[in-house]
């Protein structure tokens, strides 16, 4: 096990490189010039202004150096000055915006932990009963539906319809506006959790050893708590890493839409 681990760590530096220059040269390739970007319309592409500003960046040389240049630089935690926003260094802002996306995606991660896995091992419990295909379906329903409706859904109801949570903007982990980002990316989440650890309970429950603790005179909730549950979480934590990606993918368009100074909401201003 430890040779594997070994050689895929070797291999790591190799993919970070082959990720990165993929990623620079998509950079190059898409229509758009940074420079008129920043410019704007007030300045020819040949001005003497756009050279100087292209000599800056770096932006006149070779591909390969510029590639080069930003490895280097790269590796000693200089990510450059940022077109969209002048005179600020990339790596403080980039700190900044993930700082609290980190912090909206851990709200979600509890969420989808706290309310999908307690209701997947609750709709285990009553397979047979209308419970289980009521439930099923409603997570079916809201995995299904697009970001970009349950957004706009969840403020029609927690506060245009009910006033109950501010609808946009940010104020911190402990603040009451975290809920509502943190709802419409957990959804998707709590939803998929629970169908699986649905499954998951269905299967340890169906095991020889749940069948001989019952024999032996042990209680339902002893039962479900030290041998179902316990069993039952392992798969669920292998796929944690994808729910927390699956929220990084959704934050996008929630932090735009809510108006959260986030990663995601840079990522859109940088690219418009």
């Amino acid at each position: 096990m430890w040779i594997y681990i070994a050689r895929r760590l070797l291999w790591l530096p190799f993919l970070l490189l082959a990720v990165s220059l993929v990623t620079f040269a998509m950079g190059r390739i898409v229509p758009g010039d940074p420079v008129q970007v920043m410019l704007g319309a007030r300045y020819e592409p040949d001005s003497q202004v756009t050279k100087n500003l292209e000599a800056q960046f770096g932006l006149d040389k070779p591909f390969a150096v510029q590639y080069v240049n930003y490895v280097w630089d790269a590796l000693h935690g200089d990510f450059g000055e940022s077109y969209r926003y002048r005179g600020r260094a990339v790596g403080p802002l980039l700190a900044q915006k993930m700082w609290v996306s980190f912090r909206i995606n851990i709200a979600a991660m509890i969420l989808t932990v706290g309310i999908g896995l307690p209701l997947g091992f609750w709709i285990a419990h009553h397979q047979g009963s209308w419970k289980d295909p009521v439930t099923v379906s409603f997570t079916v329903v809201i995995m299904s539906v697009p970001i970009m409706v349950s957004v706009p859904s969840v403020l029609w109801v927690v506060c245009l319809k009910t006033d109950l949570l501010p609808c946009s903007g940010w104020g911190g982990f402990w603040d009451v506006r975290i809920i509502v980002p943190a709802i419409t990316m957990g959804l998707p989440g709590i939803a998929g959790m629970a169908r699986m650890m649905r499954a998951s309970t269905l299967d340890v429950m169906g095991q020889d050893f749940i069948r001989t603790a019952h024999a032996k005179g042990l209680s339902s909730i002893a039962v479900d708590f030290r041998h179902v549950l316990k069993n039952a979480m392992i798969p669920i934590v292998t796929i944690l890493a994808f729910a927390l990606a699956g929220m990084l993918g959704t934050g996008f368009i929630v932090e735009q839409i809510l108006g959260i100074p986030g990663v995601g909401r840079l990522v859109i201003e940088a690219i418009w």
